[in-house]
Parts: C-alpha cells; structure tokens; sequence
C-alpha cells in the first residue's frame, strides 16, 4: 500500500515542493520517517500517531515507511504534520488516493487532531500552484493568506476528521474570506504623520524628497529637539505605490515571519521599520536557529530607519555594509544557506556628540577625546554607502509659530516622487535597474555623462573632499536625481553643487580632525 501527498518547505522566502511519500508493507512492526529531516519533523511522526489514534484510526501492525522527498533538500518546519498524516491514512486506504493527485496539504496537527496555522503558507501556496496543483488544504487561519494567490482552490479546516470527510467528499466545506477586509482596509487609510505639520527644515525636508525619489540613502544630523524623528516618521507617506510583484515579494518575507495571517490582502503600504539600538546583529540582518528574516529583510521595498544612530552597537551596525551594497543578505549555516532580500532605504538620525550640541561650543562642554570617541562610532566604510548627509538645525521660536502661509502637503510631495519613479522605469526599461542610486559603476558614462564643465568641477570636488570612487559615483546618482527632480535630462553644475552640499557635513565632523 503506497500513497503521495504534495507539500512544501520553505528555502528563504520561497518555497520547494516536497512529496511526502508513505508505504505500509509486513515486516517487523515500527513507524520510520526519513529525508534529511530537522528535529521538529522528525517529532512528527509521534504528534501524528498519537492524533489518529484520538480520531479513531489505529495504525496497522505492519512497517511503515514515510519519505519526504527530495532527501537532499533539508526539511524544517512544523507544517509537515498533515501532509504526513494523509499519507499515511492513503496508504491505509481510508479513502481513494486518486483525489490526492492535483492536492497540496500544510499545517501542524495537535494531539487530539486540531490543524494548527502555520507560517510562511504564501510562498508554499504559490509554489504548489506554480507546479500544477488546484487545490490547497490548510489550517483556518491561514485561509485568508493562502486566498491570495489567484488560481488557486483554498480550503481551510480546522480538525483532521474535517479533512477526512472532505476527502471522502462527505461534507462541503465553505471558506469566509470578507472577514477583517473592513478593518484592515481602515488600517491602510489611517495616516497619523505628515509634512505640512513640519514648519521650517527646508533643507530636510527637501533632502528627503530627494533621498525618496532616488531611493537614496540618508543621514540626518542634528541636535535634540530638531526634528529628526518626526520628519523620518513622515517619510512613508511620500513613498509611491507598490507594483502587483513587489508587494508579492514584501507579502512572502512577512509571511515567512508569520505576520500575514489573518490578511485578505496582500501588503500594500511600502514597509517602514524602525527597530531599537538594542537590537541584536541576527534581530537586524536575519539568523538564528530557526533560519528568518531580519529587520533589513522586512523593510525591502520600503525604509528602515535608524533612530539614535550612535546607540548602536557598532558591531551591529557594521554587518549593513555587504546588505546595502547587494541588496541582499544570504545567512550560512551547516543546514544550509539561506538568502534573503535587502532593497530598502536606510534612514538614520544621530546627535552631534554626546550632549548633542556640538559644534555649538556656548552649548556642548565635549572634551576633544568625547568627540572623537562618538564619532568614531561610525566607520569611513558605513559612512561612504550614506548618499545624503544632512544637518538639522535647531528650530527657534518663529519656527514653531504658525505662518502666514501653509506647509506644503505630503500628498503634494508624494505626486512629484512618483513621477520620477515613473520616468526612472522609463529610462531604465530592460535591465535589471529601477533607481537612480542603483546604477552601477560601467554605466556611469551612459546614464550620467558630464560635460566640460561639470567634469573640470567635480575634478576640484573630488580633490577637495578627498572622495572615494565609491563617493564619487554616489555624488553622480544624487545629481542624476536632482536633474531628473529639475526635468532637466543633462546633469549641470547647480545639479553637483546640490549633491555636493549633501556631503559636505562629513567634512565638519569625521573628516575635520575636531
């Protein structure tokens, strides 16, 4: 007696099909699992003896056999439970295994049969229907997450004599999926922060738009009080729209972390991440010993923001440099590697020195070693992948005063990023770029050509501010931005004096030898 069910496991935030295979043959009397298995799926087999036992099925005095295959892909997860418990009960013949052959099972089962949700159940969803399958059968709760795959037949229940008698074709089971649509639709419109609250910050205000419609990365510094935080909490409402296949990607890494369940929908809003100083380098770029996202990975699409930038450990800071070069992360470990995407924005905020006031000297008492020690928090490598340095200035009295006229909008400012993310699809359609800050180094000359007299100014830049290429070609991807931002298609030297001012508070604090 022999029997396949379809299932899957999960290699970063995609999936691979497995086909859980299950045979009961004579011979001396046991239940063996094999297939390169983890721990928890090697437990498997006792969760589900013990829960068909509580459904009224005795398993035969026989061998039975269960491989999950293919063997050389290691398997991890709890949601082999139901897969391996319809098998078996094919291969006892408890109903027809032809059903099973266009079927795709996940879920964990409890001692007395309850199908528990599982995570990571989109990515699994698409892959079963990327290899032909029409139905899915899941754990209830995860019936909204795996609905959003279109193409595919979602059936959630809740007890493994539900999936029986659905098997069997003796009940009909129907699928609620409006519920919470009403709730999560009003948590997508709820809009706490905009910057027509922000009076004054020009420059910040017009550094972030720049940072945004280049997809650049940005530092802003400036003393307690000025701003930074709510101006970086104000930054997702200027963010354009997902496309259909990024929200998929951002929707798969949060369903790998278990956060898409009970969603009707997939992710939306571009996501914006704001983790504490606290946070450990595995809590930030991924790990552990269940391999998962980090925070990096759950802000791809969208802003992670860094919030009193120096706090971090400098350790934990360092581990960002490969992510913001590559876009992604890939995580070793014995069981395998694993990879993981990392296209986000960085945004972080940071004072002065220690007190905060430098270099306001009525103000900051720093001693020289104090500075020094700060600053050196942040390394010259970390520092040459930030596009856009900025300087807060302190906000007076008049600032907080409301003015005659009206602080322009955030929805003002999101209608002009979206039109330079349109004319950056435009320009470059057929490769592999989407922004400005990801053109690489060989196409320079092609998306950013100087002419006589931008090249003699940036020849005087970048012997004056000792540039490195990687600077250099980051001062040229900001430029490209602030031409596109001025309509303009040729970079001209007021477009390198812009990108150029956006550096130059390095000067004043790593570079200036305090």
């Amino acid at each position: 007696m022999y029997s396949v069910v379809h299932t899957a496991v999960l290699s970063g935030i995609d999936a691979c099909l497995v086909s859980v295979e299950a045979d009961i043959s004579n011979g001396m009397p046991m239940f063996e699992m094999v297939g390169l298995l983890a721990s928890e799926v090697r437990e498997s087999k006792e969760r589900v003896r013990t829960a068909l036992k509580n459904c009224q099925y005795e398993l035969p005095i026989k061998r039975i056999t269960v491989n999950l295959a293919p063997a050389n892909i290691r398997k991890s997860g709890s949601g082999f439970d139901l897969p391996v418990a319809v098998a078996v009960l094919a291969a006892m013949e408890v109903f027809p295994t032809d059903i099973l052959e266009d079927m795709f099972f996940a879920g964990e089962i409890s001692l007395e049969g309850r199908i528990i949700g599982i995570n990571g159940v989109l990515p699994m969803v698409i892959c079963a229907k990327e290899a032909g399958l029409k139905t899915c059968i899941v754990a209830k709760e995860n019936v909204k997450e795996a609905s959003l795959v279109p193409g595919m037949q979602v059936i959630g229940l809740s007890h493994l004599q539900e999936v029986l008698a659905c098997l069997r074709g003796d009940a009909e089971v129907s699928v609620d999926k409006e519920e919470n649509k009403e709730e999560i639709k009003k948590e997508t419109m709820e809009k706490a922060y905009d910057f027509a609250q922000i009076h004054g910050q020009r420059l910040l205000k017009r550094a972030c738009e720049v940072a945004i419609s280049g997809m650049h990365n940005m530092l802003m510094v400036g003393p307690p009080g000025a701003g930074k935080t709510m101006i970086a909490k104000c930054i997702p409402t200027i963010l354009p729209p997902m496309s259909q296949e990024e929200q998929l990607e951002v929707s798969k890494i949060y369903s790998v972390c278990g956060a898409l369940k009970g969603m009707d929908q997939l992710i939306q809003k571009r996501p914006f991440r704001s983790p504490h100083h606290t946070i450990t380098e595995q809590g930030l770029i991924g790990g552990g010993s269940m391999v998962h996202p980090g925070e990096i990975s759950l802000a791809h699409g969208g802003v992670l923001f860094l919030d009193e930038l120096t706090e971090f450990k400098k350790s934990t800071l360092e581990v960002l440099r490969q992510p913001l070069e590559d876009k992604q992360v890939c995580v070793a470990r014995v069981i395998g590697n694993y990879c993981f995407p990392a296209d986000f924005v960085l945004v972080a905020a940071m004072n002065p020195c220690n007190c905060g006031y430098y270099p306001d000297l009525a103000k900051c008492h720093c001693s020289r070693q104090s500075l020094l020690r700060y600053h050196s928090k942040l390394s010259q490598p970390l520092l040459d992948r930030i596009d856009l340095c900025v300087e807060a200035a302190g906000v007076g009295f008049h600032d907080l005063q409301k003015s005659d006229h009206s602080e322009e909008s955030s929805a003002a400012i999101r209608q002009r990023v979206c039109r330079i993310h349109a004319l950056q699809r435009e320009r470059f359609a057929g490769t592999s770029i989407r922004f400005n800050s990801q053109i690489p180094a060989e196409k320079m000359e092609e998306y950013c050509a100087l002419g006589t007299e931008e090249e003699a100014y940036m020849e005087l830049v970048f012997e004056q501010l000792a540039l490195t290429a990687r600077t250099y070609h980051k001062l040229l991807r900001v430029a490209r931005t602030i031409a596109d931002m001025e309509g303009s298609e040729k970079i001209t030297v007021s477009h390198l004096q812009e990108a150029v001012c956006y550096r130059g508070i390095q000067k004043n604090y790593w570079e200036s030898g305090i």
